[in-house]
């Protein structure tokens, strides 16, 4: 887990609702249907697409049932994909990840934010670019485009001729400070490879490098670019994917703003987990009428 204090979901969802208009627009249901789990109505989707943290797994822990449910949407024919604001850590050591709890995913059945974040990249001119990032040995996806990750050097975060925020372990006040005063004093472009706010860890929900972007408008008086759900980029990177486009297509995920508002953004239907995630033990119905925010359905785990 980070070293940041963890928030409650009461609060996540607050600071949720307080950015809604830096997020996509879309149209949604009047209603929703409780099911019991997706089984119940996979036979009606070509592609489902799942959230991975509050929907597979809290931190490293594998949620219960959720590896046999994904045999058994295989077994009924119903092809299954991960799309996950995870961009931390290379592709590689994401799929280690899911073998150690318990998923069978074939690397292409798996879309993170940092894939969505390379590809941006592969479109703009290089950069001295100044990442918010733990280092990871071997990290040798990013390295190719002149990162430096930032600590608490005032000189770095000057240098540096972009930002990206990618992951938020190891990030301090200190150093959002310093980026604060640097992005002040020289405005420059902001990517953020992870839009989440919060993230479910096994002792609370961590903040994520999306809570610290969000911070920069107000703080620095920049307008940072969002790369990953519930923005286009990481569903269209998913999609590509697909021998041939689906028709049918379910996003699920634990998180109103993100998953369930990507997925309406982009035409999908929607179902919100609500048992482990960014929601546990708030009032669905109240949240999702407060948020209007709505899906299509709703289960507690799938």
């Amino acid at each position: 887990m980070s070293v940041l204090t963890a928030t409650d979901p009461a609060r996540a969802f607050e600071a949720y609702l307080g950015v809604r208009g830096r997020l996509p627009d879309a149209r949604f249901p009047s209603s929703w249907q409780a099911i019991r789990n997706l089984g119940e109505i996979a036979a009606e989707f070509d592609l489902i697409l799942l959230d991975a943290y509050g929907v597979l797994n809290v931190g490293e822990t594998p949620i219960p049932g959720a590896a046999s449910r994904i045999a058994a949407l295989r077994a009924q024919g119903t092809s299954v994909m991960v799309v996950s604001n995870s961009a931390g850590y290379p592709k590689r050591h994401m799929m280690r990840r899911y073998a150690r709890l318990g998923f069978d995913f074939d690397p292409d059945e798996v879309v993170t934010s940092r894939e969505a974040l390379l590809a941006r990249l592969d479109t703009m001119p290089p950069r001295r670019w100044g990442v918010m990032l733990s280092p990871v040995p071997g990290d040798e996806e990013l390295h190719p485009y002149g990162i430096a990750c930032l600590g608490d050097d005032r000189a770095d975060y000057d240098r540096a001729e972009g930002f990206l925020l990618v992951g938020s372990h190891g990030w301090t006040e200190r150093r959002q400070s310093l980026l604060v005063a640097s992005l002040r004093a020289e405005p420059r472009p902001v990517l953020v490879g992870n839009p989440d706010l919060v993230a479910p860890r096994e002792d609370g929900l961590s903040q994520e490098p999306g809570h610290f972007a969000h911070r920069l408008v107000e703080e620095a008086g920049v307008t940072p670019e969002f790369v990953g759900k519930p923005f286009r980029g990481i569903f269209d990177l998913a999609l590509a994917r697909r021998a041939s486009v689906p028709r049918r297509v379910l996003m699920v995920g634990d998180t109103l703003h993100t998953d369930i508002l990507g997925g309406a953004h982009m035409g999908f239907a929607t179902a919100l987990v609500t048992g482990d995630g960014s929601l546990s033990g708030l009032d669905v119905e109240r949240a999702i009428a407060t948020s209007g925010i709505a899906p299509d359905f709703v289960t507690t785990r799938i």
